[in-house]
């Protein structure tokens, strides 16, 4: 049966998903992308993006909570958190893509919503969390675990026994150090080298990295 799929999100990464579930596709996949959802204002039903139609907003998706699956391409974790509840709260059924391109161990394991693009390489024994982004070219080894709703952009490199909170924000070419942890809703600034733990809900940067904000628990919730 036919996998009929709405992207949440027409911007950049929601584009590229959907040149991912396309790759599928070629590959034999049975799977039909319906189109763009898209919150009021940043789209008109019916405009095509890439030659697929913006369907209407996430009331789109209520009306339609069985025949079609849904996968958030927000890349923002805290935006991406809101979307996704509202889904869960309609019973809207979650899909997840992975590129062809991606190097997939035997003993890995991903949530629903989850999206890995091209050029990724996850190794052994590692956990990726529902709803989270690992975007071009990350490296995860053995032994990770990727909390829900957390993204990581392009070249991120993922060293073994690592922890990555819920709703963590690593940003490109970043490297975390094995052992280590990143706390839940925090952030790390691209180019950034992890070589101590960072906490919960702070902002860290630099190589190696160090904190230079903490925001109070809850931050993402406003």
């Amino acid at each position: 049966m036919t996998r009929k799929v709405a992207i949440i999100g027409a911007g950049g990464f929601g584009r590229e998903v959907h040149e991912i579930y396309q790759a599928c596709i070629d590959g034999g996949a049975d799977i039909e992308v319906l189109g763009y959802v898209v919150e009021a204002g940043f789209g008109e039903p019916g405009a095509l993006v890439n030659g697929l139609p913006i369907l209407g907003d996430i009331g789109w998706l209520e009306a339609h909570p069985e025949s079609v699956r849904t996968i958030c391409a927000i890349g923002d974790p805290t935006v991406r958190r809101r979307i996704v509840e509202r889904c869960q709260s309609a019973s809207i059924p979650f899909d997840s893509v992975v590129h062809p391109q991606v190097v997939l161990g035997r003993r890995v394991t991903l949530g629903q919503g989850v999206v890995v693009c091209a050029g990724s390489v996850i190794t052994t024994d590692v956990y990726v969390g529902d709803h989270v982004h690992v975007d071009i070219g990350c490296t995860l080894s053995h032994d990770v675990r990727i909390g829900d709703l957390s993204r990581l952009s392009p070249g991120v490199h993922v060293s073994g026994n690592v922890t990555i909170g819920v709703g963590a924000f690593v940003g490109t070419g970043a490297v975390i150090l094995e052992r280590r942890s990143v706390g839940e809703w925090s952030i790390t600034g691209a180019g950034s080298v992890v070589t101590t733990d960072v906490g919960a809900d702070s902002t860290v940067v630099g190589v190696p990295a160090r904190r230079i904000k903490q925001r109070e628990p809850g931050w993402h919730l406003r």
